[in-house]
């Protein structure tokens, strides 16, 4: 292979060393070796995790793997992945997730992450964030059906909706309340009805399908991303004090990109079909507030300051269950299948950082 298309010659750093974690993780690499695998939203943050730890393990242990990324955007794709893309084993196809696979080769596998996760899209395109769901799944499994192909549908912790029995952490068999009748529940529901279309292709159809539910993932997204956890890392990176314009008081479970991208090829190999599984790392629950301290706990030596913008929002916050079950997923199941978070918070936000400072 030319050398200036091998993974090291083109990531280096901390990004490499994720990306050398996922290669090395306890996974039955030998079921990837010489198949194909269709990956949605390819120039995603997560997906282009997976793409890269594809394309090393080729380098590092000829697995002749073939990667196929569907892509929105290939002018993004080619920022994203630069000379790899002058590799044979790595197929870009510019298409809507949402059109006719009609141009996509034949796969064995298909993971299905392509999605409009932000605020800002629910808020200025509630219509393509639930087609992105709805239709985008249809297509994804009508094509997994002409390639007798297993598939991995990525949904989301979002699917549980409002639960309030004063229950502790979310269980796989939860639900909660959804307002159907909100656009604010774009993808909340075209995440729950891209699950129930799941079980539907299953039935009728034998197809095989596994599905996780990842928790908050956080990593090194990008500088402008305007999700609360990046907007810290970020503020790290440039050297800002952090203020709290709230009490920070929600309380989430997290889970590293890479400790992410694991556990999804753990389920996609060894998960049991239409059985859900949560994605959280037990040393990863936290509050807004305690993330934004272990952001700036993380590096004494820029002597970053956390703040609050009202003074009764500092007052430390005490989570009451009997109002609501908090974002805390249980990731029991997953574990079962052997797949342990290696990443925690502290750790976590460091990485991210020097990937971000890095570039």
């Amino acid at each position: 292979m030319d050398q200036n298309t091998l993974v090291r010659n083109n990531i280096t750093g901390t990004f490499l060393k994720d990306i050398e974690e996922i290669v090395a993780a306890p996974i039955d690499w030998s079921m990837l070796e010489g198949k194909s695998i269709t990956i949605t939203g390819a120039s995603g943050f997560i997906s282009s995790h997976l793409v890269l730890s594809l394309l090393l393990r080729n380098d590092d242990y000829n697995s002749n793997i073939k990667i196929i990324g569907l892509v929105r955007s290939m002018e993004r794709a080619e920022k994203k992945y630069g000379n790899l893309l002058g590799r044979e084993d790595l197929i870009l196809v510019e298409q809507d997730v949402c059109d006719d696979f009609d141009m996509v080769p034949m796969a064995d596998y298909v993971i299905h992450a392509a999605s409009q996760a932000s605020n800002w899209h629910f808020e200025n395109d509630p219509v393509g964030t639930i087609r992105a769901n709805l239709v985008g799944t249809d297509k994804v499994l009508r094509y997994a059906l002409q390639n007798k192909a297993e598939v991995l549908i990525v949904s989301s912790l979002k699917t549980y909706g409002l639960v309030t029995d004063g229950s502790h952490e979310l269980m796989e068999e939860t639900q909660g309340y959804v307002d159907p009748d909100s656009y604010k529940n774009c993808y909340a529901m075209g995440k729950r009805a891209s699950e129930t279309l799941a079980a539907s292709y299953s039935k009728q159809y034998g197809l095989n399908i596994k599905i996780v539910r990842p928790s908050y993932i956080y990593g090194a997204a990008s500088l402008d991303d305007d999700r609360v956890w990046a907007q810290f890392i970020a503020n790290v990176v440039r050297g800002e004090n952090i203020l709290l314009k709230s009490n920070g008081a929600p309380y989430r479970s997290f889970c590293y990109v890479t400790d992410t991208a694991t556990a999804m090829l753990t389920v996609l190999l060894k998960g049991k079909n239409l059985f859900p599984y949560n994605i959280s790392s037990k040393d990863s629950n936290i509050t807004i507030r305690d993330f934004a301290k272990k952001a700036v706990e993380a590096f004494p030596e820029k002597g970053l300051t956390l703040s609050f913008a009202y003074p009764e929002d500092a007052k430390e916050v005490q989570i009451d269950y009997s109002k609501q079950t908090p974002e805390i997923m249980n990731s029991d199941r997953l574990m079962s299948l052997g797949w342990n978070a290696n990443v925690n918070i502290l750790q976590g936000i460091k990485r991210a950082v020097a990937i971000l400072t890095e570039k």
